[in-house]
């Protein structure tokens, strides 16, 4: 019985906890020991924090015996990216750079799960500095794809999203600034939530563009997002209990999110479309011409906000950068202060009009990517299909950062095939709602 907890939702995990049908420790050693016997241990966790998962499982245990939890999730073992402060444990963001690096406190929203009883497995591997939403990494390691071993998970939160498909926790929490919660969320087969910006603290977190970065949890379900959103940022769950879709309409975004789309992805969004329609949703295709505009302000805008966050780092030691990573950097270097100021003012503009344009919808839906994982092998010796990939990836999720937007990003049934759910802004409790209508359609 107990290695059906390995896949078990976090939520479902809480549930045993509060009946007395699962003991924290015995959890906690089971995932333990799942993670030490793993063949992929090492591509996937970067720190397998035994000592620190041990105790906080022992803590709730204890809670539990009292009827003193703390929540439903109090006990669940999770994973963290490794660019999220652990106290006394190295965090290094997947790069040369910080190899070592050892913070003295939590991250905050570390500290905020802590609080909530939660307990940390350990840390896991992700793209160098999260600049790239492939997951693959030469300088540390790349995990694989949970349905094809030769390609890579998605980046640049990879460990989070395989710790999860594989067994090896209950739930991940990673960050998203392009796409980087979604994509590997899509390629595993999970439910990721990318939360609106200034949403979740970014205290203690290792930044790419602070002006984009957000946190978010990669789970099995749309109730664990909603669950793991509310201790991280100390507020009410979502209320999900009897959400439908009748009535709800949803925008099909044509211009750029459904163009190039390969055949399985557009298979799984086209089932999904399907599956919202039968449970009595209304689906319109249509265009926004806000996206298209905002798209190239991508060049500037992300760049240069992580250029000027890591340029001193990099420049002192070019050679200890992937190269595909360190050239993605130095874009930054092409553009002026005016270049930038003058393109946050049109992006500003451009989300005014796309909200404007987008509130008659319940949400906009797309393709979670236009492709599946690609061949590691090939990334690594084809510079020409790396870019293109790597572009390619992040396409759709990188209109929800764009235009600041909360996001959820659903598993469709189609292998790597996700579909993502776009809300308005700070709307993440309609939109995990909407979402749970939405993840029962599918089912």
């Amino acid at each position: 019985m107990s290695q059906q907890w390995l896949f078990m939702s976090a939520s479902d995990l809480g549930r045993g906890i509060g009946a007395g049908a699962i003991d924290p420790v015995q959890l906690c050693e089971v995932y333990l020991t799942a993670i030490d016997a793993h063949p992929l241990r090492d591509r996937i966790y970067a720190r397998v924090t035994h000592e620190r998962a041990r105790a906080e499982a022992g803590s709730a245990a204890k809670r539990a015996q009292a009827g003193h939890r703390l929540g439903l999730l109090d006990g669940v073992p999770i994973s963290w990216k490794d660019l999220f402060d652990t106290a006394g444990i190295a965090t290094e963001a997947g790069t040369a750079y910080l190899k070592d690096r050892v913070p003295e406190q939590d991250a905050e929203v570390l500290e905020n799960a802590t609080m909530a009883g939660l307990v940390c497995l350990g840390k896991t591997h992700m793209s160098e500095l999260a600049f790239s939403g492939l997951g693959y990494n030469p300088v540390t390691q790349t995990p694989p794809c949970v349905n094809d071993a030769d390609a890579v998970a998605g980046g640049s939160s990879s460990g989070a999203a395989t710790s999860v498909a594989f067994g090896l926790a209950a739930a991940g929490i990673g960050s998203d600034t392009g796409g980087s919660v979604r994509i590997p969320s899509a390629w595993n087969d999970l439910v990721g939530l990318k939360t609106t910006h200034g949403l979740l603290s970014l205290d203690g977190v290792v930044p790419l563009c602070e002006t984009f970065d957000t946190v978010g949890p990669l789970c099995r379900s749309v109730e664990d997002a909603a669950h793991l959103l509310a201790v991280m940022s100390g507020e009410p769950v979502a209320d999900l209990a009897g959400a439908d879709l009748k009535g709800r309409r949803f925008l099909a975004l044509e211009n750029v999110a459904l163009k190039d789309v390969r055949e399985a992805p557009l298979q799984g969004f086209e089932a999904a479309v399907g599956a919202i329609k039968a449970a009595g949703g209304s689906v319109e295709y249509g265009s926004i011409p806000e996206v298209a505009e905002a798209m190239p302000l991508s060049a500037c805008l992300f760049t240069v906000d992580a250029y000027a966050q890591w340029h001193e780092v990099i420049e002192a030691a070019p050679d200890l950068m992937f190269n595909e990573i360190l050239q993605r950097f130095r874009a930054g270097a092409d553009f002026s202060g005016l270049d930038y100021v003058q393109g946050w003012m049109k992006l500003r503009e451009l989300r005014a009009g796309y909200l404007e344009k987008t509130a008659a919808y319940d949400a906009v839906i797309v393709p979670a990517s236009p492709i599946l994982p690609p061949n590691i092998q090939r990334l690594a010796s084809d510079h020409d299909y790396y870019v293109t990939e790597n572009l390619l990836a992040l396409r759709n999720t990188r209109i929800g950062n764009l235009m600041g937007l909360a996001a959820v990003t659903l598993p469709t049934g189609i292998p790597s095939a996700g579909i993502t759910l776009m809300g308005a802004p700070f709307e993440e409790g309609r939109l995990l709602r909407l979402s749970a209508a939405v993840e029962a359609a599918l089912r």
